[in-house]
């Protein structure tokens, strides 16, 4: 009876893939075409796949550099917002006051200021110090990254008990130290889900970058796929090719961090 519900679930599911990996078939298929194939049928394999779309997206794309420069500001950006919001939130759920709460209730309130009503404050304060470069980009990330990730943190660290602190203080350990050796090993779990949160928005995020950076050279990748869809708009295999190997790294991280990211993301999972 069991077997009976359980097949057009299966069916369901099925279709459901089917439909979420279109896209990806679209994308790839095509990208292996000539222009003609692509106007000829969209749906139809290639008659002979040609690799010659990716050396020239890879090319125009400067990948490499565009590759290492989202790489930097990602990597910098996730770090710094870790550390930092793991900090504010072990100090904010340690010191029990009317003081640290209303805090915590401003970085709470703060995730619902939209971006854009900053947008341009921000950018006109930043130009002023000279700081639209990456620098200020991943000073921008820090900011707007904190407050999610302190009301994260701070969930988490409510419980885990306050006896490990008071146990490594009588042991002769400091406040750093006990933060650093003790608490934040055993936020691992909601640190891994912080960083998965924040490595999808930035890496992914192109408004930020297209107001602060303005140097050619210094370009991320979504901002660098912009354009490059700006200038093939009509030859799509030449498109199609720079935005299959825009995803390829993410692929190939989540391929070889997918026991990490399962394993942080359920145990950091807010119950």
């Amino acid at each position: 009876m069991r077997k009976k519900y359980l097949i057009p679930l299966e069916v369901l599911g099925i279709f459901l893939a089917l439909i979420w990996l279109a896209p990806f078939y679209l994308m790839i298929v095509n990208s292996l075409k000539t222009k003609r194939e692509i106007f000829e049928d969209t749906l139809k394999p290639p008659s002979s796949a040609t690799f010659d779309n990716y050396v020239q997206a890879f090319n125009e794309l400067d990948f490499l550099r565009t590759f290492g420069n989202s790489l930097l500001i990602t990597v910098v950006s996730v770090a710094l917002i870790i550390v930092f919001s793991a900090m504010a939130a072990y100090a904010l759920s340690r010191a029990k006051s009317r003081f640290s709460t209303i805090i915590f209730f401003v970085f709470v309130a703060a995730m619902l200021i939209p971006f854009q009503s900053v947008m341009i404050p921000l950018v006109t304060i930043f130009g002023k110090f000279e700081m639209l470069n990456r620098a200020g980009l991943i000073f921008m990330y820090i900011g707007f990254g904190a407050s999610l990730s302190i009301f994260l943190y701070h969930g988490a660290l409510n419980s885990i008990p306050r006896s490990l602190d008071e146990a490594a203080t009588i042991d002769g350990a400091n406040k750093f130290q006990v933060f650093w050796h003790i608490i934040l090993p055993l936020l691992k779990p909601i640190t891994v889900t912080v960083g998965i949160l924040n490595t999808i928005w930035i890496w992914n995020d192109y408004l930020l970058p297209s107001l602060v950076i303005n140097q050619e050279g210094k370009e991320t990748i979504p901002l660098k796929m912009f354009f490059f869809f700006g200038e093939y708009t009509k030859q799509w295999h030449l498109a199609l090719a720079g935005l299959t190997l825009a995803i390829i790294p993410v692929i190939i991280a989540y391929f070889f961090a997918q026991r990490e990211i399962i394993k942080g993301v359920s145990d950091g999972a807010i119950k």
